[in-house]
């Protein structure tokens, strides 16, 4: 939503500043020069990543425009979710979580938190984290690295829009004089048309420059930081849940793995530590 807000202010207070200066809105428009840019611009973002990066940037995009990264409520879900798996594998013995991990789509617990399930990475990273524990292959102090390894994998994964982002928003000046030199040859050309066609095409080539940096330094440079934080929010969610899991392994009582986890979250994000525990006691014994 925010992002919508800072878009429209940007585009309101340029037009507003052009108009007081004594400037026609529709002059700013050069379809030429839009599709220059524009064309340009798309052929850089080809060019510089692969495909599954290229559609990782529209995910990322998409994700921005949404409002990425998890809220309070994805937070106290997952808290709620952690403690449920835990209590049953403390009262019930590991191998009862085995047919919640080996078919999360039909598990009791996970059906209750619709919007967790629908996540396929989050929830594959709970069961992958919970199956070595369940099938005693690994060593509780040998888990966390593991996480952590996977983790890392993700955050590398996930920087290749921001690099995507990073040069489309350093190239679109750029772009822009390329689009505003090539105005400038065509001026040239009509230069024996008098001043007013002269005056008409300098315009459209400055225009070039214009949506050049207003592009980059107004929306393409301002988003990208927007997903990096996103980035590192979920970055967060994903080590929240890794610090439980590694914490029930090791044998601390479930409210305990829970709270160690609700202590690297943001405040705000959860409640605090009573109240969380009325919510978790209270969602298991209902």
């Amino acid at each position: 939503m925010f992002i919508i807000i800072g878009y429209i202010v940007v585009i309101a207070s340029t037009l507003t500043a052009f108009i007081l200066a004594g400037g026609k809105p529709l002059s700013l428009f050069h379809l030429s020069e839009v599709i220059a840019i524009g064309g340009i611009t798309l052929g850089v973002m080809l060019i510089c990543a692969p495909k599954t990066v290229l559609i990782k940037t529209i995910g990322a995009l998409i994700g921005a425009l949404k409002g990425g990264g998890p809220n309070k409520d994805d937070y106290l879900d997952l808290m709620k979710i952690l403690y449920e798996m835990f209590m049953l594998g403390r009262r019930n013995g590991l191998l009862a979580l085995d047919e919640h991990v080996s078919a999360p789509e039909s598990s009791s617990i996970f059906q209750n938190y619709p919007k967790f399930l629908g996540s396929e990475d989050k929830v594959t990273f709970l069961c992958s984290a919970l199956r070595p524990i369940i099938d005693g292959k690994i060593k509780p102090d040998q888990l966390e690295p593991l996480l952590k390894a996977e983790i890392d994998a993700k955050k590398h994964a996930a920087h290749g829009p921001i690099n995507v982002l990073h040069l489309v928003g350093d190239s679109l000046p750029g772009i822009g004089i390329i689009a505003a030199v090539m105005g400038i040859i065509v001026t040239m050309g009509v230069i024996d048309q008098g001043p007013m066609m002269i005056g008409y095409k300098v315009s459209a080539a400055l225009s070039g420059t214009f949506y050049g940096i207003f592009a980059a330094y107004g929306f393409v440079n301002p988003l990208c930081n927007l997903i990096e934080f996103n980035n590192e929010s979920e970055e967060s969610y994903y080590i929240c849940m890794s610090r439980a899991i590694g914490a029930f392994a090791r044998g601390l009582a479930p409210i305990m793995a829970v709270e160690l986890a609700r202590r690297s979250i943001e405040a705000g994000l959860v409640p605090n530590a009573d109240d969380l525990e009325n919510i978790l006691k209270s969602s298991t014994s209902g």
